[in-house]
């Protein structure tokens, strides 16, 4: 037989089994895609309160961040959440920079709050508990965020113009703490300011 027929032979018979075992071997795992907080949809709240009446909203202006996620797992990790101090917003001037001064964010001395969790995975279709790490006032301590990865996609009314853009994931988390855990208790012993910090974030991730 000749040499170019034999190996059109062999072809023919390999063709099916190598099909076959990329079949059986299943499509080819994701790498984790890191994500980058879109700054333009992004909110951290947090929700003090005072003497008693009611609670006093509030916000940081300045914030940025990034993590890894993996879909096809659902685990997320590497997340970094840095917030600029001097950004916190109450709707009140003179509030706010009571509230940069020293008896409470302290921003010449501490410009950033960094929020850091390692890894978290889901407890439930789309929910996820992340045990991380709060920096703030030169302290670090556990703050556990309650989170719902809310979807994954792209944004409708660019897709048509926008080949190739992005995909945007969108979380909601909540969580806790006692500021006097960083040290931070002016007049917490009078109850005029609360010392529990509700914590409201919500944003929108973009893949890079």
């Amino acid at each position: 037989m000749p040499h170019t027929s034999r190996q059109a032979l062999t072809a023919r018979l390999l063709t099916p089994l190598l099909l076959a075992s990329a079949l059986l071997a299943g499509p080819a795992t994701a790498e984790p895609q890191r994500y980058v907080l879109d700054p333009t949809h992004l909110s951290v709240g947090f929700l003090v309160d005072h003497l008693g009446y009611a609670k006093t909203l509030g916000m940081f202006r300045e914030v940025e961040g990034e993590f890894q996620f993996d879909e096809d797992t659902g685990v997320m990790t590497d997340l970094e959440v840095r917030i600029d101090t001097a950004s916190v917003f109450t709707n009140h001037d003179g509030r706010d920079e009571h509230l940069r001064g020293g008896d409470f964010l302290d921003v010449k001395r501490h410009p950033q709050m960094i929020y850091r969790a390692a890894r978290a995975e889901p407890t439930a279709d789309r929910r996820y508990r992340i045990e991380g790490e709060l920096e703030l006032l030169g302290e670090r301590r556990p703050v556990v965020l309650e989170a719902t990865w809310n979807k994954s996609g792209g944004y409708p009314f660019v897709i048509a113009l926008f080949e190739g853009m992005p995909k945007v994931m969108g979380i909601s988390a909540r969580g806790s703490f006692q500021r006097s855990d960083f040290g931070m208790d002016y007049v917490v012993d009078k109850g005029w300011v609360g010392d529990d910090v509700e914590l409201i974030i919500e944003f929108e991730a973009r893949g890079q």
